[in-house]
């Protein structure tokens, strides 16, 4: 004889998912569903990837052109979040996009350098978390070719963001929850 139990179980996970759902940026929760999305070898493009460049007006036809900001761009601009529409990683620093915050918080918008600490190249991504190796744990696009959680070196941060209108969360590194991570530091952006 059935006695509810484990429907009680599924209810339980389920308000816990809506929980913590609710105190996640919607733009976080969005910008997770397309983890594992990839860009396409070849000359076949990722038809999401190609919209992304559409929400920030970027006449990109592309997936092979450098879209983590196009990643970022579109997914703010999914929630109703103007982004700084720009292809560039760094416009986010540039333009002072948003809140500028003194360190991360779930959800800020993280601008990185590449190749150089003040040259103009640079790769955006979302932040989730820290790893226990002193790690920034950073949703992106692009990195490796694909959206996934990779770890960054905080040596690497140019600045933080928070979109206006919306409330940060804790700031500080160590009030980040800790996410599971190899330690390897993300090397490929491009």
């Amino acid at each position: 004889m059935f006695d509810g139990r484990v429907d009680q179980v599924s209810a339980s996970r389920d308000l816990v998912d809506a929980i913590f759902a609710r105190d996640e940026p919607s733009w976080l929760q969005v910008g997770r569903s397309y983890l594992g999305l990839n860009e396409y070898k070849g000359n076949r493009h990722n038809p999401k990837i190609l919209e992304w460049w559409q929400l920030i007006r970027m006449p990109f036809t592309d997936d092979e052109t450098a879209w983590c900001a196009g990643y970022v761009g579109g997914v703010l601009e999914e929630c109703g979040i103007r982004s700084t529409r720009s292809a560039g990683a760094k416009s986010y620093y540039w333009n002072r996009w948003g809140q500028v915050l003194s360190g991360p918080c779930v959800g800020a918008i993280v601008v990185f350098w590449r190749k150089t600490p003040n040259g103009k190249y640079g790769h955006v991504g979302i932040v989730v978390g820290r790893d226990r190796y002193g790690n920034l744990m950073v949703l992106g696009g692009n990195q490796g070719d694909t959206v996934s959680i990779k770890p960054f070196s905080v040596d690497r941060v140019v600045s933080y963001h928070y979109p206006n209108g919306h409330k940060p969360g804790l700031i500080g590194f160590d009030n980040l929850p800790i996410v599971d991570s190899d330690g390897r530091v993300s090397t490929n952006e491009a």
